[in-house]
């Protein structure tokens, strides 16, 4: 079992003030300074797996198409597989042409594909609707935030007031840099490998994926949101917003194996750690 103690002061640019009586003016600063998202062991748990539009912009996320109405399980329905809406405007032609593939192969019976399922890293944003069910936890130092969901110990890991790397060799989480703006994270993302789609409705992406992500808590830390902008000019005709919502649990993070729990019932196609990946 994992426990993670993080404190403000461990922030860049926190300091603590012990004993001593706040004027408004302090308190105000404090307020906007750099949140803490892992006092108290915390844990953040998604609302929904889809992500949520942001009202008023657009383009916004890839939704199901209407005919084929996506059910998870639990809502009293027979669970379904999500199948994307492919008349969205903002998809290239090749994306909608591989993602109506994969609506055509679920629709004769195969298994939707998901990283979660399949044990496999999901990319980015499709990191923010892993924890709907296991929460995601955050250690942050001033070098180096870590961002790690509870089921299959994923870790992404942003490197704080840096800049990218000159030469970027693809990887699952591509290279994530951050730094604070008032009460926010703010995180961009690029180099990630193609083989991630950026949402649960299996949209591919190229190697131009860019993301750029703003976390802060909201409704005195009960919960937590984040939005982020999707930029793939060889993917999308523009770029697109959405956010995701979590609540805050505190725990100690447990310890799951993806692997150990989908061996049965369905082929998942499990990855076998026989060779790197990258």
């Amino acid at each position: 079992m994992w426990t993670l103690i993080s404190r403000a002061g461990l922030l860049a640019g926190v300091t603590g003030l012990v004993g001593a009586a706040l004027t408004g003016s302090v308190a105000a600063q404090q307020k906007a300074g750099p949140p803490d998202f892992s006092s108290n062991e915390a844990g953040w748990i998604a609302l929904q797996l889809d992500f949520f539009e942001i009202a008023g912009v657009r383009p916004g996320p890839i939704r199901a198409d209407p005919a084929h109405p996506y059910f998870q399980n639990g809502t009293g329905v027979q669970p379904t597989f999500r199948i994307s809406d492919l008349t969205n405007p903002n998809l290239k032609p090749w994306v909608k042409e591989r993602m109506k593939k994969s609506n055509d192969e679920v629709l004769a019976g195969k298994v939707a594909y998901t990283p979660r399922s399949s044990c496999e890293p999901s990319g980015v944003p499709s990191f923010v609707s892993y924890s709907r069910f296991d929460p995601i936890y955050f250690l942050q130092t001033p070098k180096v935030v870590t961002i790690i969901f509870e089921g299959d110990h994923q870790v992404r890991h942003v490197y704080m007031d840096v800049p990218h790397s000159a030469n970027l060799k693809p990887s699952w989480y591509g290279e994530s840099v951050g730094h604070y703006e008032g009460d926010e994270l703010v995180i961009d993302t690029i180099g990630q490998s193609t083989r991630t789609f950026v949402d649960l409705y299996r949209t591919p992406h190229t190697d131009k994926l860019h993301v750029v992500e703003r976390w802060k808590m909201v409704e005195d830390g009960k919960f937590m949101e984040v939005t982020f902008r999707v930029e793939d000019p060889d993917a999308f005709n523009e770029p697109w917003t959405a956010k995701q919502r979590f609540r805050r649990v505190e725990q100690p993070m447990k310890e799951e194996v993806c692997a150990e729990n989908n061996q049965h019932l369905f082929d998942y196609h499990m990855p076998v750690a026989n060779k790197p990946d990258f």
